[in-house]
């Protein structure tokens, strides 16, 4: 976490203050948004722009409210970089420094997540504490390989891949390590392998620190609650849990429209919130004697009942905290702090004691910060990958 000012982040501070602005300025002088969207020294404003020559990208200049998205060109001889590329450049890079052990790739594809929301509002610590502002957003990337660092002996111009950067895959361009790509799989498009990356990292870590890979749980109780379970890493993990044997995998989703897909993926249980009075009744029914892992990405309104169906040994794997957040926002306005403020004061509060009387417990994770593990997330990534390429693992729905 970064330096306090009444106890308080400072980023978090600087995110309201600007998106208060952006809010305070559309809503009374919308006239005046373009004086809020500051211009780059990388950006290029004259001059003749070619593909082969010129990155585009959509920066985020400053935290605030979608005015602050803006596709621009970059000066010739520059790309965009995640801060897991060393030494750590910011938000770009020049190509002609590529570091030995990175590619640059022609990003045909990537994927949009709801962590590029929060870059955009200030509220995402990773982007906060490792890159700032400006900031390209985005983590996963499908394109062609243009430039190979010297070390690199996996990948040669012109080879298809997909793979993770930290940041920076809104963009025709990206400086990335050779060793967060892998070849897409014969048969993909790379609109189907941009999907992959994250939602498959997470959920596979996930299954780990829930003691269910690599080495099969030896505890009686294998059930397991995936919250979210129609999204990108509900659906990952529904299948990565029928994968390593666990069972009943019960599912919950927010709309009917979606209840047919996690059973597709295969969920042997699934609940739609939108169309019951009580949701945990439900989940208690489906696995009477508790689950040995829940996966939460939800936040305040499910975290504590998540904890209490935790069958004795289990875990509660936590990787998100959407309802603590606006849904849908183009701007944070003063009535969206105080709810947020109001939601944190909510936040359960578990007692370390109690916990150990019986036998729970809780994990929490954000891939972001994962920049030097590189050799962890190569092992899970060699894993997703062949998956993948033995048919067991289904795209997410995805739409280029």
């Amino acid at each position: 976490m970064g330096k306090k000012i009444f106890g308080q982040d400072t980023a978090i501070l600087v995110a309201m203050g600007a998106n208060l602005l952006s809010w305070f300025v559309r809503t009374f002088v919308p006239s005046l948004l373009p004086v809020l969207v500051p211009r780059l020294p990388q950006e290029q404003t004259e001059g003749p722009v070619t593909d082969s020559n010129n990155t585009k990208c959509v920066v985020i200049a400053r935290p605030g409210g979608v005015e602050q998205l803006r596709v621009i060109t970059l000066k010739p001889g520059y790309c965009t970089t995640g801060y897991n590329v060393s030494p750590r450049e910011g938000a770009f890079a020049r190509i002609k420094d590529l570091p030995n052990d990175c590619v640059i790739v022609r990003i045909d594809s990537f994927s949009v997540n709801y962590a590029d929301i929060c870059i955009r509002w200030g509220l995402y610590e990773s982007a906060n504490q490792y890159v700032g502002y400006p900031i390209v957003p985005g983590f996963d990337i499908a394109g062609i390989v243009e430039h190979v660092g010297t070390d690199v002996r996996q990948f040669r111009v012109g080879d298809r891949v997909f793979g993770c950067t930290l940041f920076g895959a809104y963009s025709s361009r990206v400086m990335v390590p050779a060793l967060h790509l892998r070849l897409i799989p014969s048969g993909w498009s790379t609109s189907q392998a941009s999907a992959i990356p994250t939602v498959a990292l997470t959920s596979l870590y996930s299954l780990f620190l829930a003691g269910h890979f690599p080495t099969p749980s030896k505890f009686s109780n294998t059930g397991i609650l995936i919250h979210s379970a129609a999204g990108g890493v509900g659906s990952m993990l529904i299948q990565m849990s029928k994968l390593l044997g666990l069972s009943p995998v019960v599912g919950v989703v927010g709309r009917s429209a979606k209840v047919e897909e996690a059973k597709r993926l295969g969920c042997d249980v699934v609940i739609d919130k939108s169309a019951t009075r009580n949701m945990w009744n439900e989940i208690a029914a489906a696995s009477p004697s508790g689950y040995a892992a829940v996966m939460d990405s939800s936040g305040v309104d499910t975290l504590q009942q998540s904890y209490d169906h935790l069958a004795m040994t289990g875990r509660l794997i936590v990787y998100g905290f959407h309802t603590n957040l606006p849904m849908g926002r183009d701007m944070l306005s003063p009535w969206q702090w105080l709810k947020m403020a109001y939601k944190m004061t909510n936040m359960p509060k578990l007692d370390p004691m109690e916990m150990g009387a019986v036998n729970k417990a809780v994990l929490a994770f954000n891939l972001s910060f994962f920049a030097n593990e590189r050799e962890m997330l190569s092992d899970l990534f060699d894993q997703v990958l062949a998956w993948l390429e033995e048919g067991k693992l289904s795209c997410p729905r995805s739409e280029k």
